[in-house]
């Protein structure tokens, strides 16, 4: 750094949260703000309005780019209740260094700051982070060349546990008298122990002779995910394409699509015949692939590029449709799964997403 840089010493500030030292009211960033933090001293670009009274103006700052590999693309979220002390923290056990601040967003009546960061391998940093999160119950996200909220895009979500709060064939089951049972076979499922496709038809073979009035009952009062119906409000404003790709069934699928306003619901069909269920499922089963070929085909189908995909999920048939997107996020999610995606939301409402875009 040849610049001048506003120097702050950590021991002076490190209870402060993010908000209290650097100025949200600059959500407009005029360009990235050279950063840098140790466990003496913030230093961050002259540029960059803060609150608290720099110790004083220095040039030529040393930093340790030069050691590790550059990405660029990289950037850290956080939100800005987090203290500097947290953050510093934060950047040591997940082996990150930050460079610049890019962005504060005012999303959502939330404000997050974007950090360039660097590290030597993404997905250990990740790793890490994601065992961070979950020990301070706090939101976090470390992703590489991040979709645009401003550009449409495409969002698939998984249903059930995803977008509302209940998995159907589990409450089905409990009003067919099978559910003790059922709940078990769709636990292991999620888990990926068993194959999914299998765990479906073995699930849906206990419910024959049911009545048809039970899918009424469990749709009537369908309890949907918090945050759900701002995300899909805020994304539709930049013109985003959002949709269902469920291994639960089309009767709930469809009734969230009229609901929401979907683009488009995929999702198993139930065999009904003289208003009882017969115990099968009709033509293939939506499992882990098909996830990812929904996602592909409405992409193509409404000319998204690959950057602007997102999938999200919590369970283990999600993987193959977040890994066929550009940006894969675990929500509330299985282990099996946290360790997989490219992020996650591990306590907030689906509208959390918001800050996870550029």
């Amino acid at each position: 750094m040849s610049d001048p840089v506003q120097v702050f010493p950590v021991k002076e500030i490190k209870k402060l949260t993010l908000e209290q030292v650097i100025s949200p009211e600059q959500t407009l960033l005029k360009a990235s703000y050279r950063f840098d933090l140790s466990d003496a001293t913030l230093a961050i670009d002259i540029a960059c309005k803060c609150f608290e009274h720099p110790m004083k103006n220095l040039t030529g700052l040393s930093t340790k780019i030069s050691e590790i590999t550059i990405t660029e693309t990289t950037e850290l979220i956080v939100f800005s209740d987090l203290t500097v002390a947290l953050l510093l923290t934060l950047t040591n056990q997940c082996q990150i260094t930050i460079v610049a601040l890019n962005a504060i967003n005012d999303r959502n009546n939330q404000i997050s700051y974007r950090f360039s960061v660097l590290t030597d391998s993404l997905s250990t940093a990740r790793k890490k982070l994601t065992a961070f999160a979950m020990q301070e119950k706090i939101e976090v996200a470390l992703i590489d060349n991040a979709p645009v909220l401003a550009q449409p895009g495409v969002l698939v979500m998984d249903m059930d546990s995803t977008t509302i709060k209940i998995e159907c064939i589990d409450e089905i089951a409990i009003l067919a008298g099978v559910g003790e049972e059922v709940a078990a076979v769709t636990e292991l499922a999620m888990q990926g122990e068993l194959d999914f496709a299998q765990s479906l038809h073995q699930r849906v073979a206990t419910l024959k002779s049911s009545s048809e009035s039970i899918l009424a009952d469990v749709a009537k009062d369908i309890p949907l995910m918090p945050g759900l119906e701002t995300l899909i409000k805020h994304l539709k404003q930049y013109h985003w394409r959002v949709a269902i790709a469920s291994g639960g069934f089309t009767y709930f699928a469809d009734h969230l699509k009229d609901l929401l306003k979907l683009d488009a619901a995929f999702a198993n069909e139930l065999e009904i015949i003289d208003g009882h269920l017969t115990g099968k499922v009709l033509g293939s089963v939506v499992d882990a692939q098909v996830k990812a070929d929904c996602l592909h085909k409405l992409s193509d189908e409404y000319q998204i590029p690959h950057q602007q995909t997102v999938a999200m999920g919590d369970g283990a048939n999600d993987l193959v449709m977040m890994a066929a997107a550009s940006l894969g996020i675990a929500f509330h999610a299985k282990d099996i799964v946290k360790k997989q995606a490219d992020t996650a939301i591990h306590f907030s409402g689906l509208d959390c997403m918001l800050h996870w875009l550029k």
